[in-house]
């Protein structure tokens, strides 16, 4: 197989194989910094910290009720 892709075969699957290993280690990354910013905005939500949105949504529901 390595042939068919000519005199630069080596360097082909070399760039292909660290770009596939880059993009598994930038996937992972993301996932494990979505992770532990949940667990920040959860420790902050247990400590009565809220987001503004939700703030906002409890504010707009309580006008509308009279």
């Amino acid at each position: 197989m390595t042939a068919a892709l000519g005199p630069h075969a080596d360097f082909i699957v070399a760039s292909y194989a660290a770009a596939f290993v880059i993009i598994l280690a930038m996937i992972a990354w993301v996932w494990r910094d979505y992770r532990r910013q949940m667990r920040i905005l959860a420790e902050l939500e247990r400590g009565g910290i809220t987001r503004r949105s939700a703030r906002a949504a409890s504010h707009h529901g309580s006008h509308h009720g009279a």
